[in-house]
């Protein structure tokens, strides 16, 4: 039996686009359209509507805290233009948040951006930290007295990779120079609304701030002993693990850790081209493991193994999120009891982990992949738009309730 500390953070996340629906000022919403995507986001989950009814959820489940994020497209659905009427919506969904004694976590940009952003270069364009702090300093201003969590971007080296070199996502623009161009405006983006947040509370006379970004991590793994197996692992590790993370820690603009874990990368290069040191994957399936529904390794052994590499930098961690998309509720509830057992053993280790947040709450539109992966603690029946709570999150609930697990 192992006991979490005190005033842990338990819960789950979401995103706005991915459960509000008719996000239609969006370029996400646009580029499903234009592409003929074969899902839609549409409807998503109708949580724009339901939110109440998913957070009561929430707290049935004996959660303490839940992620969300501010859809930028509909706050500044025009350029310059702030839409007042859904600020407010918003404020509504935090004191909801706050009425369910739910800590919000809340995130800023979630991969998707305004239209007229977009349209303009998006984060290729040399304004973009300006247009990004405009839209921030206004939210912010506006919700700041119910939030203490801020996250600024959701997982910017995802977003870079799937824009710009597999070319996967919207702006499907395959350049390594595009692809730094706009990792260089993240960077400012962040630090510049880092700055800006700390000040408007001081300006506000609130109590200060914790302010971060969701950091997603892969535990690459060499698949041989090879020389470019091993060196191929730690470029991966400092480019796309600790690239980002550092540069803002150099600029002393983190208060948290966020990271966001789901699996593992088996590392095999197949030549000595500059490209394969960071695309080549194992595809014998050699050191086979469980998967879930879209095929990504299960190993909580790579959660513990990031969390000691982050306890160098002797800052609170909060798991922002950690989930499965799987047909077998058993394996949820595994998957779960497997990653809290590397983060129980982790802090045992002196890892200052102070939260663990469930990815999804509900299941929701999975980016390219549409409705099909289902990731929730609670079920979503797509046509009646009916909620149905999973065993997997009773059991956890257990956890979240008495801070214990087996």
């Amino acid at each position: 039996m192992t006991q979490f500390p005190d005033n842990f953070l338990w819960g789950a996340a979401t995103s706005a686009y991915q459960v509000e629906g008719q996000n239609s000022y969006c370029d996400w919403w646009e580029w499903e359209k234009r592409i003929g995507l074969k899902d839609s986001s549409g409807l998503a989950c109708r949580h724009y509507e339901l939110f109440e009814t998913d957070f009561a959820l929430a707290k049935e489940l004996n959660h303490n805290a839940h992620r969300l994020s501010i859809e930028w497209s509909r706050i500044e659905p025009e350029e310059g233009k702030f839409d007042a009427k859904e600020v407010e919506h918003y404020k509504r969904v935090l004191s909801c948040l706050k009425d369910y004694r739910l800590e919000p976590l809340v995130t800023l940009h979630h991969f998707t951006n305004p239209l007229w952003f977009s349209k303009k270069g998006g984060w290729r364009n040399r304004r973009s930290k300006e247009y990004f702090l405009r839209y921030v300093r206004y939210i912010v201003e506006a919700l700041g007295p119910q939030v203490r969590f801020w996250m600024t971007i959701n997982e910017p080296q995802v977003y870079l990779y799937h824009g710009f070199i597999s070319g996967a996502w919207p702006p499907q623009e395959k350049s390594l120079f595009k692809s730094k161009q706009a990792e260089s405006n993240l960077i400012a983006a962040h630090i510049a609304s880092y700055r800006a947040i700390h000040e408007i509370y001081r300006r506000n006379n609130l109590a200060a701030p914790l302010v971060s970004f969701a950091n997603h991590m892969q535990s690459f793994v060499p698949c041989t002993s090879s020389l470019r197996d091993k060196l191929a692992v730690k470029l991966r590790n400092k480019l796309f693990n600790f690239g980002f993370l550092e540069a803002l820690l150099r600029n002393k603009a983190l208060d948290y850790i966020g990271i966001n874990y789901y699996s593992r990368s088996l590392v095999e290069l197949h030549s000595w081209w500059p490209w394969s040191f960071f695309t080549d994957t194992c595809n014998q399936n050699h050191h086979p493991l469980p998967k879930n529904s879209l095929g990504w390794d299960i190993y909580p052994q790579g959660l513990y193994d990031l969390l000691l590499k982050l306890k160098k930098y002797d800052l609170p961690v909060i798991i922002t999120e950690n989930g499965i998309c799987i047909d077998d509720d058993n394996m949820r509830w595994e998957f779960i009891r497997g990653h809290l057992k590397s983060v129980a053993s982790a802090i045992q280790q002196g890892v200052k982990v102070t939260g663990y947040l469930y990815w999804s709450l509900i299941d929701n539109f999975e980016w390219d992949k549409g409705f099909g992966p289902r990731f929730g603690l609670i079920e979503v029946d797509y046509q009646t738009y009916g909620r149905t709570i999973r065993e997997s999150a009773k059991k956890y609930a257990q956890v979240c309730q008495n801070g214990k697990i087996e």
